[in-house]
């Protein structure tokens, strides 16, 4: 059963929710546009709040929904859920129906978050809220946001979960890797000021 879930959580973590939308849409492919990155952040940059924002919500939801459902078929063991969760930002970053070129996961990693723990979610969020807020950099946001969650897991005692999110902020760690270069040469470009302000993705 737990491979079952594994598998299931990858296979929904996969799933293009913004290709998929700007397509439906009628606007072409979202991965020739802006960064190329299939997230929220690049869907806006068509004009469209109305499908950012509901790939936003669908790139959460995706995490959310893989804890939550292995948390029902394992009689909510942390292991099961924190398998699937990972399993599902994976899945988003790697995704298979994309030659497994995805996006950034920090939507993914913050729905997976809320089904795990909302406490932590609410204080991750919050990091990147203020960075965000201080600085304009959405990348360093994201960044110091799941550099905070594994120390937050071990504070609740929560070792499985701990496991899962050092994993996924590895992942988005190394997702950014050329985000975290401009950031050290001066050159990342702020909220709102460019094509580059993609770390929701």
């Amino acid at each position: 059963m737990t491979l079952v879930i594994l598998i299931f959580s990858y296979l929904l973590g996969a799933v293009p929710f913004g290709l998929v939308l700007v397509r439906a849409a009628g606007l072409g492919d979202i991965r020739t546009m802006g960064s190329g990155n299939i997230g929220a952040t690049n869907v806006l940059r068509t004009g469209r709040k109305d499908l950012a924002f509901a790939t936003l919500l669908l790139d959460s939801g995706k995490g959310a929904i893989a804890v939550l459902l292995a948390g029902m078929l394992s009689s909510f063991d942390a292991r099961v859920m924190a398998v699937a969760g990972a399993a599902a930002f994976v899945g988003h970053c790697f995704p298979v129906y994309l030659g497994f070129k995805g996006g950034k996961g920090v939507a993914t990693f913050l729905g997976t978050l809320l089904a795990l723990n909302i406490k932590v979610a609410l204080v991750a969020g919050g990091v990147w809220l203020a960075v965000a807020a201080v600085t304009r950099y959405s990348s360093l946001s994201a960044l110091l946001a799941a550099a905070l969650t594994p120390f937050l897991f071990l504070v609740f005692g929560q070792w499985a979960f701990f496991a899962a999110s050092v994993v996924m902020t590895a992942l988005i760690f190394l997702r950014h890797r050329e985000n975290i270069l401009r950031l050290m040469d001066g050159t990342e470009t702020k909220i709102g000021k460019g094509p580059r302000d993609d770390a929701v993705a």
